[in-house]
Order: C-alpha cells, then structure tokens, then sequence
C-alpha cells in the first residue's frame, strides 16, 4: 500500500509472522529506474519472504525494474493492476489496465524473460462498466499464458469514473463467489484472494476455495492480527509472544536507524494501531504522537508509550 507498507513497517509486521508474505508498497517503473534505488527498494534481510509491487504498463521499463528487483534481493515481482488513484491512472498503470489484458500479458512476458524469480499479478475483477465475469476471466486467462506464477484478486471493482480512491476500498461491493470461480476454472495456478477481509479467521474460510488471502488495511490498521497467522494457519507459535514483545523486538532495529539518520516518527507511525481495543491504547498513541517527531527521540519514548499499556492486556494482542 502506497506511503503505508515501508521498509519499516515491514520489519515490524516480520516480527508479528515468520510465515506471511509481505509487499512493498507499490513502486513505479519511472522511480525504480531513475531514482534513489537504495530509499525506493532497499529492505531489511529479515523481511523475508517479501515481494517487490510494481506499478507500469511499458513491458522493457518493467522487465528492467524486475531485474533490478531481483539484484537487490527480492522474492518476487508483482505487477499492481489494481490501483484506482488519479496519479495511477495518469500514467496508464494500475486498475485501467484491466481494459488492456493483452498489454498486461506482454508485460507479464517482459518479466518472466528478464529474471528467475516468480512474476504474480494484483487485480481488480474489473472497472466501471466492464461485466466482471468477462473481465476478470480474460484477464486471468491473458496473463497464465504469458507465464503469470500467481494471481491475486482484489474481489471488487474499481469504478475509475465517479469514486474516489478511498471509496474504491469500501462502495463497490464484494464478490467472492467469482473468484472462487476463476480458480475452479484455473485449478493448477496459485490465485489469492483480497478485499475486505479483517482478520485470520475471517481468512481461513476462503482457504476451502482459494490458495491465499491477503490482508491490506486490517493488517495495518491491527497488527496485532498477524500474531494468529502462524499458529492458526501453520501450527507454528509466533516470533512473539504479545505485541509488547514484539514491539520491544523492534528496538535494536530502530536504534540502528536512527543513527544513520532515520527520524523515530518514520518507523513509530507503523504502531499506531499496535493495541487497538486494549485499555492504555489511547495513551499510547498519543504518547507517541506527542513525542516521536521532537529532535532527538530516541527508543526510549517507545519504552514508555508501551508502559501506558495495560500490563496485563495480552488475550486480545494474540486473538
């Protein structure tokens, strides 16, 4: 997710999960190419497993930025065909792409000729006035012959004329059933699912009829949920125990960045949904709101946002 799933809320989310893939907020072709590769695409080694999202529509610029991708270390290249922002749409990447599954196919070959690791596709199942099961089929069917390893679904449209991005999350409704009917109708390709989804067991479900769930914003917004994804989903206790840990897990990391000139606030801003629901939350987070962007914080504001937390709320951290 653009400006959210930074290098260091990744680091942060790899400490709720050691089995959950994760995704870089998406990068566009223009930027990965021309700028400052190291801010845009570097990341922590603990990361892994994590994907590289890219954002284009011309097949040699994201054949070069996939190999780029893969130089610097990553799982997997994604290609965001799911964008409905203004920005997106004026550089003809993103969600319009759905119109144009023929060019998307020739990008999806671009990538899979210019690097080893797989190449996977994030979508919509359609925009505007596209009929979806039309739409999301031909889509789908373009880009498993150019050699697509995996696809996720974004299981709504994308009206690009009349909403606005944050409405495009929420307005067009949810259609599940037809994502499950693509991957009975694709039965040997990975197809995941995304939209809508706030937590594990709400997940665990659409695991009967799918291969994966994404989770976007209740990731982020309650991250406190990753801490189920490993036991629930692969019978294997967490990195740790409670978010507190977690969070005290954080600090060497943080410390690290901050000498080479990182501001607290940048990496803080990731926890503020750490204990939602628990008493002290509120404490918290304004604890840190007040104090993370002053010169000079260091760790030690952290410390003592948690110690407002109630000491004894951890049933709900790991729910």
């Amino acid at each position: 997710m653009m400006d959210w799933t930074d290098r260091h809320c990744r680091v942060f989310h790899r400490l709720l999960t050691r089995r959950a893939r994760l995704y870089s907020e998406m990068v566009a072709t223009g930027a990965a190419i021309h700028g400052d590769r190291q801010r845009l695409l570097g990341f922590d080694d603990s990361e892994h497993p994590v994907a590289l999202q890219l954002g284009g529509s011309d097949p040699r610029d994201l054949a070069t930025s996939a190999r780029i991708g893969e130089d610097f270390g990553y799982d997997e290249i994604n290609l965001n065909v799911g964008c409905p922002s203004d920005r997106v749409q004026d550089g003809r990447f993103g969600a319009c792409l759905m119109a144009e599954p023929a060019l998307v196919a020739a990008c999806v070959g671009a990538m899979k000729r210019a690097v080893k690791i797989p190449v996977t596709i994030k979508c919509r199942i359609g925009i505007d006035d596209q009929d979806p099961e039309v739409a999301l089929f031909a889509m789908a069917r373009a880009v498993v012959a150019a050699g697509a390893d995996a696809l996720i679904v974004h299981a709504r449209k994308a009206w690009l004329q009349g909403l606005s991005p944050k409405q495009n999350r929420d307005v067009p409704p949810l259609d599940y059933a037809l994502v499950y009917r693509l991957k009975a109708s694709l039965p040997d390709v990975p197809i995941s699912i995304n939209g809508g989804i706030a937590g594990i067991d709400e997940a665990l479900p659409h695991l009967d009829h799918v291969d994966g769930v994404m989770l976007g914003r209740a990731a982020y917004q309650e991250p406190w949920r990753l801490l189920a994804v490993d036991p629930k989903l692969f019978g294997e206790a967490p990195p740790h125990a409670t978010m507190k840990d977690a969070l005290e897990a954080m600090t060497p990391y943080i410390a690290e960045q901050l000498a080479q000139g990182t501001r607290l606030h940048a990496i803080t801003r990731h926890f503020v949904g750490a204990f939602h629901g628990v008493p002290g939350a509120r404490a918290f987070r304004r604890h840190l709101a007040e104090n993370a962007t002053k010169p000079g914080a260091d760790v030690s504001v952290l410390r003592d946002a948690i110690a407002l937390v109630d000491q004894n709320a951890t049933a709900f951290e790991a729910a």
